[in-house]
Protein backbone atom coordinates (compact mmCIF):
# COMPACT_ATOMS: atom_id res chain seq x y z
CA UNK A 1 0.00 0.00 0.00
CA UNK A 2 2.98 2.36 1.12
CA UNK A 3 4.95 1.65 -2.46
CA UNK A 4 1.17 2.47 -4.49
CA UNK A 5 0.86 5.60 -2.81
CA UNK A 6 4.58 6.75 -3.24
CA UNK A 7 3.97 5.96 -6.77
CA UNK A 8 1.44 7.74 -7.39
CA UNK A 9 2.80 10.79 -5.76
CA UNK A 10 5.51 10.29 -8.28
CA UNK A 11 3.09 11.02 -10.95
CA UNK A 12 3.36 7.10 -11.61
CA UNK A 13 0.47 6.28 -14.82
CA UNK A 14 0.09 2.71 -13.97
CA UNK A 15 -0.45 3.33 -10.16
CA UNK A 16 -2.86 6.17 -10.68
CA UNK A 17 -4.16 3.30 -13.23
CA UNK A 18 -4.63 0.82 -10.56
CA UNK A 19 -5.60 3.47 -8.01
CA UNK A 20 -8.96 4.38 -10.06
CA UNK A 21 -9.58 0.87 -11.06
CA UNK A 22 -10.38 0.26 -7.04
CA UNK A 23 -12.50 3.28 -6.79
CA UNK A 24 -14.33 2.30 -9.30
CA UNK A 25 -14.59 -1.13 -8.01
CA UNK A 26 -18.20 -2.25 -5.99
CA UNK A 27 -16.88 -4.58 -3.94
CA UNK A 28 -16.93 -3.63 -0.33
CA UNK A 29 -13.35 -4.39 0.81
CA UNK A 30 -12.52 -2.23 -2.23
CA UNK A 31 -14.25 0.55 -1.03
CA UNK A 32 -12.73 0.29 2.17
CA UNK A 33 -9.19 0.14 0.47
CA UNK A 34 -10.37 3.17 -1.97
CA UNK A 35 -11.38 5.65 0.65
CA UNK A 36 -8.49 4.72 2.90
CA UNK A 37 -6.10 5.15 -0.19
CA UNK A 38 -7.71 8.47 -0.46
CA UNK A 39 -7.26 9.85 3.19
CA UNK A 40 -3.98 9.22 2.74
CA UNK A 41 -3.61 11.71 -0.68
CA UNK A 42 -5.65 14.26 0.73
CA UNK A 43 -3.39 16.62 1.50
CA UNK A 44 -1.69 16.42 -1.82
CA UNK A 45 -5.11 17.43 -3.82
CA UNK A 46 -6.75 20.23 -4.74
CA UNK A 47 -3.89 22.19 -6.37
CA UNK A 48 -5.27 21.46 -10.38
CA UNK A 49 -7.42 23.47 -12.22
CA UNK A 50 -10.58 21.53 -12.97
CA UNK A 51 -11.90 21.93 -16.34
CA UNK A 52 -15.67 20.71 -17.46
CA UNK A 53 -16.42 20.34 -21.00
CA UNK A 54 -19.22 19.70 -22.52
CA UNK A 55 -20.25 19.66 -26.19
CA UNK A 56 -22.76 17.78 -28.51
CA UNK A 57 -21.82 14.83 -31.01
CA UNK A 58 -20.24 16.40 -34.51
CA UNK A 59 -18.94 18.97 -32.16
CA UNK A 60 -15.34 17.79 -32.69
CA UNK A 61 -14.75 17.94 -28.73
CA UNK A 62 -12.28 14.88 -28.82
CA UNK A 63 -10.50 17.13 -31.19
CA UNK A 64 -10.16 20.16 -29.19
CA UNK A 65 -9.38 18.03 -26.09
CA UNK A 66 -6.61 16.89 -27.90
CA UNK A 67 -5.70 19.96 -29.26
CA UNK A 68 -6.08 21.62 -25.91
CA UNK A 69 -4.18 18.87 -23.97
CA UNK A 70 -1.24 18.93 -26.13
CA UNK A 71 -0.83 22.84 -25.86
CA UNK A 72 -1.26 22.34 -22.37
CA UNK A 73 1.84 19.57 -22.22
CA UNK A 74 3.85 21.29 -24.31
CA UNK A 75 3.19 24.67 -21.82
CA UNK A 76 5.04 22.19 -18.79
CA UNK A 77 1.59 21.39 -17.57
CA UNK A 78 0.16 17.54 -16.38
CA UNK A 79 -3.29 17.35 -18.20
CA UNK A 80 -5.79 14.38 -16.78
CA UNK A 81 -9.09 13.94 -18.23
CA UNK A 82 -11.89 12.14 -17.32
CA UNK A 83 -15.33 11.24 -18.50
CA UNK A 84 -18.61 11.51 -17.05
CA UNK A 85 -20.64 9.32 -19.33
CA UNK A 86 -23.38 7.61 -17.60
CA UNK A 87 -24.74 6.00 -21.29
CA UNK A 88 -21.45 3.90 -21.26
CA UNK A 89 -23.45 1.26 -18.92
CA UNK A 90 -25.62 1.03 -22.42
CA UNK A 91 -23.29 1.37 -25.21
CA UNK A 92 -20.06 0.13 -23.68
CA UNK A 93 -18.97 3.73 -23.14
CA UNK A 94 -18.51 6.15 -26.43
CA UNK A 95 -15.24 8.02 -24.48
CA UNK A 96 -13.63 4.63 -25.30
CA UNK A 97 -13.60 5.81 -29.08
CA UNK A 98 -12.70 8.98 -27.68
CA UNK A 99 -9.72 7.61 -26.42
CA UNK A 100 -8.48 5.99 -29.48
CA UNK A 101 -9.10 9.58 -31.37
CA UNK A 102 -6.53 11.03 -28.94
CA UNK A 103 -3.58 9.17 -30.01
CA UNK A 104 -1.21 11.81 -29.56
CA UNK A 105 -2.46 12.96 -25.92
CA UNK A 106 -2.81 9.46 -24.85
CA UNK A 107 0.74 8.81 -25.60
CA UNK A 108 1.78 11.58 -24.29
CA UNK A 109 3.92 10.86 -20.87
CA UNK A 110 2.92 14.24 -19.08
CA UNK A 111 -1.00 13.46 -19.68
CA UNK A 112 -3.62 10.61 -18.63
CA UNK A 113 -7.22 9.80 -20.05
CA UNK A 114 -9.25 7.51 -18.59
CA UNK A 115 -12.72 5.87 -19.28
CA UNK A 116 -15.61 6.09 -17.53
CA UNK A 117 -16.77 4.00 -15.96
CA UNK A 118 -19.16 1.33 -17.16
CA UNK A 119 -22.77 0.17 -16.16
CA UNK A 120 -23.39 3.17 -13.46
CA UNK A 121 -25.80 5.15 -13.37
CA UNK A 122 -24.99 9.31 -13.24
CA UNK A 123 -24.81 9.29 -9.50
CA UNK A 124 -22.42 6.57 -9.50
CA UNK A 125 -20.38 7.79 -12.26
CA UNK A 126 -20.49 10.90 -11.29
CA UNK A 127 -19.27 9.95 -7.26
CA UNK A 128 -16.72 8.01 -8.94
CA UNK A 129 -15.37 10.69 -11.13
CA UNK A 130 -15.03 13.04 -8.17
CA UNK A 131 -13.00 11.12 -6.20
CA UNK A 132 -10.66 10.13 -9.58
CA UNK A 133 -10.18 14.04 -9.91
CA UNK A 134 -8.65 13.55 -6.34
CA UNK A 135 -6.45 10.90 -7.14
CA UNK A 136 -5.21 13.09 -10.40
CA UNK A 137 -4.45 15.61 -8.64
CA UNK A 138 -2.35 13.68 -5.82
CA UNK A 139 -0.22 12.28 -9.03
CA UNK A 140 0.34 15.67 -9.69
CA UNK A 141 -1.48 16.51 -12.67
CA UNK A 142 -2.25 20.61 -12.54
CA UNK A 143 -4.90 20.31 -15.21
CA UNK A 144 -7.96 17.92 -14.76
CA UNK A 145 -10.45 18.33 -17.94
CA UNK A 146 -13.69 16.49 -17.10
CA UNK A 147 -15.54 15.27 -20.25
CA UNK A 148 -19.30 14.99 -20.22
CA UNK A 149 -21.00 13.53 -23.47
CA UNK A 150 -23.86 15.76 -22.97
CA UNK A 151 -26.31 13.62 -22.10
CA UNK A 152 -29.40 14.39 -19.44
CA UNK A 153 -28.48 15.99 -16.32
CA UNK A 154 -24.77 14.72 -16.83
CA UNK A 155 -23.56 18.58 -17.77
CA UNK A 156 -24.60 19.76 -14.35
CA UNK A 157 -23.00 16.96 -12.47
CA UNK A 158 -19.72 18.45 -14.40
CA UNK A 159 -20.43 21.84 -13.59
CA UNK A 160 -20.69 20.64 -9.90
CA UNK A 161 -17.23 18.89 -10.16
CA UNK A 162 -15.09 21.79 -11.63
CA UNK A 163 -13.95 25.24 -11.82
CA UNK A 164 -14.93 26.14 -14.56
CA UNK A 165 -17.54 24.62 -17.42
CA UNK A 166 -16.72 25.73 -21.12
CA UNK A 167 -19.70 24.96 -23.63
CA UNK A 168 -18.24 23.34 -27.03
CA UNK A 169 -20.78 24.17 -29.72
CA UNK A 170 -20.17 24.06 -33.88
CA UNK A 171 -20.50 27.23 -36.09
CA UNK A 172 -24.34 27.61 -36.20
CA UNK A 173 -26.72 30.92 -36.27
CA UNK A 174 -30.78 30.87 -35.97
CA UNK A 175 -32.76 28.20 -35.68
CA UNK A 176 -29.69 25.81 -34.32
CA UNK A 177 -29.35 28.44 -31.69
CA UNK A 178 -32.54 27.89 -30.50
CA UNK A 179 -31.92 24.30 -30.35
CA UNK A 180 -29.29 24.85 -27.41
CA UNK A 181 -30.87 24.38 -23.36
CA UNK A 182 -31.06 27.52 -21.95
CA UNK A 183 -30.00 26.02 -18.93
CA UNK A 184 -27.11 24.57 -20.17
CA UNK A 185 -25.95 27.75 -21.69
CA UNK A 186 -26.86 29.24 -18.10
CA UNK A 187 -24.25 26.87 -16.46
CA UNK A 188 -21.18 27.88 -18.60
CA UNK A 189 -17.98 30.16 -17.46
CA UNK A 190 -16.99 30.51 -20.99
CA UNK A 191 -18.06 29.24 -24.80
CA UNK A 192 -16.24 28.24 -27.49
CA UNK A 193 -17.24 28.01 -31.30
CA UNK A 194 -14.75 25.24 -32.43
CA UNK A 195 -14.46 24.57 -36.57
CA UNK A 196 -13.46 28.34 -37.26
CA UNK A 197 -11.34 27.12 -39.86
CA UNK A 198 -11.59 26.95 -43.74
CA UNK A 199 -15.09 27.88 -45.03
CA UNK A 200 -16.58 27.58 -41.67
CA UNK A 201 -14.50 30.60 -40.57
CA UNK A 202 -17.20 33.35 -41.49
CA UNK A 203 -20.06 31.15 -39.89
CA UNK A 204 -18.18 30.73 -36.82
CA UNK A 205 -17.66 34.27 -36.21
CA UNK A 206 -21.61 34.64 -37.01
CA UNK A 207 -22.37 32.05 -34.71
CA UNK A 208 -20.26 33.44 -31.56
CA UNK A 209 -22.26 37.07 -32.24
CA UNK A 210 -25.08 35.03 -31.97
CA UNK A 211 -23.93 33.47 -28.99
CA UNK A 212 -22.33 36.82 -27.42
CA UNK A 213 -26.19 38.44 -27.50
CA UNK A 214 -27.60 35.41 -25.69
CA UNK A 215 -24.90 35.52 -23.12
CA UNK A 216 -25.85 39.23 -22.64
CA UNK A 217 -29.46 38.36 -22.05
CA UNK A 218 -28.39 35.93 -18.94
CA UNK A 219 -27.87 37.23 -15.71
CA UNK A 220 -23.77 36.54 -14.81
CA UNK A 221 -23.45 34.03 -12.25
CA UNK A 222 -20.46 36.35 -10.74
CA UNK A 223 -20.49 39.82 -10.69
CA UNK A 224 -16.40 39.34 -11.24
CA UNK A 225 -16.68 37.31 -14.33
CA UNK A 226 -18.59 37.77 -18.08
CA UNK A 227 -18.62 35.37 -20.02
CA UNK A 228 -16.51 35.21 -22.88
CA UNK A 229 -17.17 33.60 -26.57
CA UNK A 230 -14.39 32.82 -28.60
CA UNK A 231 -13.57 30.84 -32.02
CA UNK A 232 -10.81 28.07 -32.09
CA UNK A 233 -10.49 25.50 -34.26
CA UNK A 234 -8.73 21.90 -32.94
CA UNK A 235 -7.91 21.76 -36.51
CA UNK A 236 -5.44 24.35 -37.04
CA UNK A 237 -4.65 24.93 -33.43
CA UNK A 238 -6.11 28.48 -33.83
CA UNK A 239 -7.85 30.10 -30.67
CA UNK A 240 -6.63 27.32 -28.24
CA UNK A 241 -3.67 29.67 -26.46
CA UNK A 242 -6.36 32.11 -26.38
CA UNK A 243 -8.64 30.03 -24.68
CA UNK A 244 -6.46 28.56 -22.03
CA UNK A 245 -5.24 32.37 -21.45
CA UNK A 246 -8.79 32.94 -20.71
CA UNK A 247 -9.17 29.77 -17.92
CA UNK A 248 -6.33 31.23 -16.46
CA UNK A 249 -7.99 34.67 -16.21
CA UNK A 250 -10.78 33.30 -14.83
CA UNK A 251 -9.49 31.86 -12.01
CA UNK A 252 -7.35 34.71 -10.92
CA UNK A 253 -10.34 36.43 -11.02
CA UNK A 254 -12.41 34.33 -8.74
CA UNK A 255 -9.41 33.38 -6.65
CA UNK A 256 -9.41 37.37 -6.15
CA UNK A 257 -12.29 37.67 -5.40
CA UNK A 258 -12.85 34.65 -3.06
CA UNK A 259 -15.32 33.21 -5.20
CA UNK A 260 -12.95 29.96 -5.85
CA UNK A 261 -12.20 28.63 -2.72
CA UNK A 262 -15.80 29.37 -1.48
CA UNK A 263 -17.08 27.50 -4.83
CA UNK A 264 -14.53 24.58 -3.75
CA UNK A 265 -15.95 24.61 -0.17
CA UNK A 266 -19.63 24.46 -1.35
CA UNK A 267 -18.83 21.43 -3.83
CA UNK A 268 -17.14 19.04 -0.72
CA UNK A 269 -20.13 20.22 1.56
CA UNK A 270 -22.58 19.31 -1.09
CA UNK A 271 -20.68 16.12 -1.97
CA UNK A 272 -20.96 14.69 1.24
CA UNK A 273 -24.14 15.03 1.85
CA UNK A 274 -24.87 13.50 -2.05
CA UNK A 275 -22.71 10.59 -0.28
CA UNK A 276 -24.73 9.96 2.84
CA UNK A 277 -28.20 10.53 0.48
CA UNK A 278 -26.43 7.68 -1.81
CA UNK A 279 -25.62 5.27 1.49
CA UNK A 280 -28.61 5.96 3.44
CA UNK A 281 -30.75 4.52 0.06
CA UNK A 282 -28.54 2.08 -0.68
CA UNK A 283 -28.74 0.57 3.32
CA UNK A 284 -32.81 1.21 2.92
CA UNK A 285 -32.88 -1.27 0.31
CA UNK A 286 -31.17 -3.52 2.07
CA UNK A 287 -33.35 -3.94 5.46
CA UNK A 288 -34.85 -7.42 5.20
CA UNK A 289 -38.23 -6.07 6.51
CA UNK A 290 -38.15 -3.12 3.72
CA UNK A 291 -37.26 -6.49 1.01
CA UNK A 292 -39.82 -8.02 1.73
CA UNK A 293 -42.26 -4.86 1.34
CA UNK A 294 -41.06 -3.44 -1.25
CA UNK A 295 -42.61 -5.22 -4.12
CA UNK A 296 -45.89 -5.26 -3.18
CA UNK A 297 -45.63 -1.72 -1.96
CA UNK A 298 -44.06 -0.47 -5.49
CA UNK A 299 -46.54 -3.10 -7.12
CA UNK A 300 -49.45 -1.05 -5.19
CA UNK A 301 -48.00 2.59 -6.35
CA UNK A 302 -48.12 0.73 -9.98
CA UNK A 303 -51.78 -0.17 -9.58
CA UNK A 304 -52.40 3.57 -8.06
CA UNK A 305 -53.77 2.03 -4.55
CA UNK A 306 -51.68 3.30 -2.58
CA UNK A 307 -49.93 6.80 -3.12
CA UNK A 308 -45.99 7.06 -3.32
CA UNK A 309 -45.74 9.64 -0.22
CA UNK A 310 -47.43 7.22 1.40
CA UNK A 311 -45.20 4.03 0.46
CA UNK A 312 -42.23 5.74 0.92
CA UNK A 313 -43.38 6.78 4.69
CA UNK A 314 -44.23 3.36 4.97
CA UNK A 315 -41.12 2.14 4.19
CA UNK A 316 -38.82 4.95 6.69
CA UNK A 317 -41.42 3.94 9.39
CA UNK A 318 -40.25 0.37 9.57
CA UNK A 319 -36.86 1.03 8.76
CA UNK A 320 -36.52 3.41 11.54
CA UNK A 321 -38.30 0.77 13.62
CA UNK A 322 -41.26 2.80 14.54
Amino acid sequence: MEDQFNSILEGDRRALARAITLIESTRADHREQAEAQLAALMPHCGHSVRVGISGAPGVGKSSFIEAFGLHLVNEGHRVAVLAVDPSSRVSGGSILGDKTRMEDLSRNESAFIRPSPAGRSLGGVARRTRECVLVCEAAGFDVVIVETVGVGQSETAVAEMTDLFLLLLAPAAGDELQGIKKGIVELADMILVNKADGDLVEAANHAAADYRSAVHMIRPASPNWRVPVLTCSAMTGDGIAKAWRKIEDFRAAMTDSGEFSDKRSGQAKAWMWSEIEENLVATLREHPEIKARMAGLEADVAAGTVAPGAAAREMLSIFRGT
